[in-house]
């Protein structure tokens, strides 16, 4: 066993026994290189990375590429997810010196840690127009040693792009207004794929920070509206008829390498799984499509059921590979379903419905994707069409008691902050529109996990695993957190969530706020980086400076706190270029932008403390998709660390009462559903 066996990350103890020498990213890896004059290896991936594992097993776990690593390396091996810096540094270097980038990422350092050559997957044999990956360490290691002042001008050329893409970014004078964020709005509906949904071509991703922004600004556009939302519920139903979307069992895989949505990269995630629950339900509230909502409840069902440690944090992903073949887990012969089914009349159902073959779909076998709708497909069997919907369920959950027999796909059990921070929004979000309890248990005990077990000494941590923290911890994670802890409190109104988040954003922005505007990823006094990232772009993760100012925005309404409000209007001000210009790679900035263009409303509920929640009102409340509107409840006088938009409102004749607030005016208080509606 190798540095790698002491790791809390499970994607490093795949590596833990790799002939290898690898090393952790840390002080004595680039004090050895230093010391040895030797250039750095840096191997960035994660668990369930596809292709990663074949390096591994190709190059990693061979003896004689290992013996040429060793000899002429410092090899270090980093988990991307717990060091998303070191990723994003090292990525825009890649990216900027072969024009693309992916995992695993191979990229080589000078001992003050200038890459110098980058690429991604590197075969073991010269194939797919790359080199073999022993003939690359061999060059490398003979350019070290001969051109070494090539090696030196290309790193400092590297350096001095990547420093001056990050600190040349200018603010806007001011930030977008309507008329530009519809200009964007109409601009994503212009480049929509209105054949199979979604934007772009293979490979293809969900896009679930776009699909939410179109929500959003159909809410606040009363022209335009209809055409955004039904391109957004277009994107949803194409996803859920199955291939990246798991019909049998829930939960999303990463994206698709076709551009229907047929053939998934098989890893699902759960940072994608939290983004596409939300803006499923907010598709739900919207439209009342129970498909929607079904699709909603799957996939918090699947993160329950194969995403939930013990103690309540949510694991990282669940792998692509079982028994060493992509997809195996995931994929049906035609016998399989046949065998798999109560009856050959349920097997003629199931097999019209997702158009199965004795050829399949995919390599021989079949992933199951909708070729016909419910209603062709009452007709066809000659089924009330209530009776489909039920009867593909009950196809599906004896599918899912055969795919229980398999080897099931590896999980990544690491807790990491952010990732849990945006399942919690959406549990917590779920729990009070569905008004489903058991929703609401898991997103108190997830957020209790995080605060008792993530937030050690004073600071929030990024990375838990079996008890053990790492030392990191990033922007992203406590913006994430915040909003999720908001939208508990919104749930349960226990003023424990509200105390947490406003204490989390205090932190967040004594540790990251840059002078200049905006949030550094990293907090202040971190050493061994390059340079401190400050990366504004959206990737499958919302960017943390999108993030924080979607907190600091909501903060500052239930506050009142205009130094929030200032703090978030000067980042969205730096993002502004970008989002107009690459919608797709600024779609959190947008929805962030729209929360700070439409005026915001606050509620604020008291009730005499011997009753209980009026639960009337906050129906009221609920009953709609309300982006802008954040929602606080206490019995009267507030409980002490409530809102400070519940101060000083006095119950109307002893009954449980609302006020409206809107861009600095409060409405007349009322006590009725029908009157809180009005207002709303």
């Amino acid at each position: 066993m190798n540095r790698l066996a002491q790791s809390t990350s499970p994607y490093l103890l795949q590596h833990a026994d790799n002939p290898v020498d690898w090393h952790p990213w840390g002080e004595e890896a680039l004090q050895k290189a230093k010391s040895r004059d030797k250039p750095i290896f840096l191997s960035i991936g994660y668990a369930a990375c596809h292709w990663c594992h074949v390096m591994a097993h190709e190059s990693f776990s061979d003896a004689a590429t290992a013996a040429i690593m060793n000899e002429n390396f410092i090899c270090i091996k980093v988990d991307r997810e717990e060091r998303p810096d070191l990723d994003g540094i090292y990525m825009s270097a890649t990216t900027a010196m072969t024009g693309s980038g992916g995992w695993p990422m191979s990229v080589f350092l000078s001992p003050d840690l200038r890459p110098f050559f980058a690429g991604t997957y590197f075969p073991p044999v010269p194939r797919y127009n790359l080199p073999a990956f022993k003939d690359l360490l061999n060059g490398l290691a003979h350019a070290w040693h001969e051109e070494r002042d090539e090696i030196d001008r290309v790193g400092a050329q590297v350096v001095g792009l990547l420093t001056n893409t990050a600190t040349t970014r200018a603010a806007a004078a001011a930030g977008p207004g309507g008329a530009e964020l519809n200009a964007t709005a109409e601009a994503l509906l212009n480049s929509y794929d209105w054949a199979y949904g979604g934007w772009g071509g293979a490979p293809k991703f969900p896009q679930p920070m776009a699909i939410e922004f179109l929500l959003r600004r159909g809410v606040a556009h009363a022209e335009r509206g209809a055409d955004y939302h039904r391109a957004a519920v277009h994107a949803l139903h194409a996803m859920a008829r199955g291939g990246m979307y798991d019909v049998v069992g829930g939960g999303f895989s990463r994206y698709s390498t076709d551009a229907e949505w047929r053939v998934p990269h098989f890893e699902k995630m759960l940072y994608d799984n939290a983004q596409l629950a939300q803006v499923y339900l907010h598709a739900w509230q919207i439209t009342h499509d129970t498909s929607l909502r079904r699709v909603v409840e799957e996939t918090l069902n699947y993160v329950i059921r194969e995403m939930t440690d013990p103690g309540g944090g949510f694991y990282s992903s669940l792998d692509a590979d079982s028994e060493g073949e992509e997809g195996k887990y995931y994929a049906w012969t035609e016998d399989e379903i046949r065998a798999a089914l109560a009856s050959p009349s349920d097997y003629d159902f199931f097999a019209a419905a997702y158009g199965i073959t004795s050829r399949g779909n995919w390599e021989g076998r079949t992933i199951l994707q909708r070729e016909i709708d419910d209603a062709t497909l009452a007709a066809r069997f000659e089924l009330d069409p209530l009776e489909v919907a039920a009867r593909l369920s009950a196809c599906h959950a004896s599918l899912s008691s055969a795919r229980a027999t398999r080897v099931r796909p590896a999980t990544d059990n690491k807790v990491l902050a952010a990732w849990n921070g945006l399942m919690l929004e959406a549990f917590s979000k779920a729990a009070r529109v569905l008004q489903n309890d058991s929703y609401l248990s898991v997103a108190t005990r997830n957020a209790t996990f995080v605060l008792e077990s993530m937030r050690l000494g004073g600071s929030l941590h990024r990375s838990w695993r079996a008890g053990r923290i790492t030392a990191q911890v990033f922007l992203e994670d406590y913006a994430a957190l915040v909003l999720g802890l908001l939208e508990l409190y919104q749930t349960d109104f226990n003023t424990a969530w509200f105390a947490a988040a406003r204490e989390l954003s205090d932190e967040m922005i004594e540790r990251f706020q840059d002078p200049a505007g905006g949030f550094h990823d990293t907090p202040a006094g971190q050493s061994e980086l390059l340079f401190r990232p400050k990366d504004l772009q959206d990737n499958a993760t919302p960017s943390g400076n999108a993030l924080a100012c979607e907190a600091l925005i909501r903060m500052a309404a239930f506050t009142g706190r205009g130094d929030y409000r200032d703090l978030a209007e000067a980042a969205l001000k730096l993002a502004t270029a970008g989002a107009m210009h690459y919608p797709l790679a600024h779609a959190r900035w947008l929805s962030a932008a729209h929360l700070a263009v439409e005026p915001m409303k606050q509620v604020a509920i008291l009730y005499a403390e011997s009753n209980d929640l009026p639960q009337n009102l906050l129906e009221a409340v609920r009953s709609e998709f309300r982006p802008n509107l954040v929602v606080a409840a206490s019995p009267s006088p507030p409980q002490p660390g409530s809102p400070d938009v519940l101060i000083g409102r006095p119950l109307i004749d002893g009954r449980p009462t609302a006020y409206v607030c809107e861009q600095f005016l409060c409405r007349q208080p009322v006590t009725t559903p029908d009157e809180l509606r009005k207002q709303l």
